[in-house]
């Protein structure tokens, strides 16, 4: 499934921020950029301000609950000055944008992650935000495969559950 109709790099931005342990200016600064945001460099300061927004990305991916998930979107959306237009600035193609560009990286970045969230919910179901099912294992992903059943962030950890399971099973003889 190609996934950057529903929500394209904010929502992948936000499964990046969530998953990131370093909040270092040079840190936030490449994942900013790895995301497709201009005019990315940050403060420690602006780092902190999306490491604290982490903690409202977050309850989105792997909420079961689809009323729930649509309100913590929708009050992600109300926190922001996301107001989405169609732009092909820099010899791009056509696509949306949920931020003023001369806005803060900051303001820029929670518009994007919000933006992107609520079109992934949209269009692809939120089902497609999810959380790993290994025990342990807190790690978010954006669900681009075909049929939408992804249930881990890697294949390490599919395999370790499996595995798992496999050895709990021959114990059981």
């Amino acid at each position: 499934m190609h996934f950057n109709a529903y929500g394209g790099n904010g929502a992948a931005l936000a499964a990046a921020l969530v998953n990131a342990t370093d909040f270092s200016p040079g840190a936030v600064e490449a994942m900013l950029t790895e995301h497709r945001l201009v005019r990315t460099v940050v403060t420690a300061e602006q780092a902190e301000e999306l490491r604290v927004w982490v903690g409202r990305l977050s309850p989105v991916f792997g909420e079961r609950d689809q009323d729930t998930q649509i309100k913590l979107i929708n009050d992600l959306l109300d926190v922001t000055a996301s107001k989405p237009y169609v732009s092909a600035h820099d010899g791009r193609e056509p696509h949306l944008h949920f931020f003023d560009p001369s806005a803060d990286v900051v303001s820029r970045a929670k518009d994007t992650t919000a933006g992107g969230l609520a079109m992934a919910m949209s269009f692809a179901g939120g089902h497609r935000l999810g959380r790993c099912d290994r025990d342990g294992c807190e790690i978010v992903f954006v669900d681009t495969s075909r049929n939408g059943r992804r249930r881990f962030c890697s294949p390490a950890c599919a395999n370790r559950v499996n595995v798992a399971a496999h050895r709990a099973r021959g114990l059981a003889r």
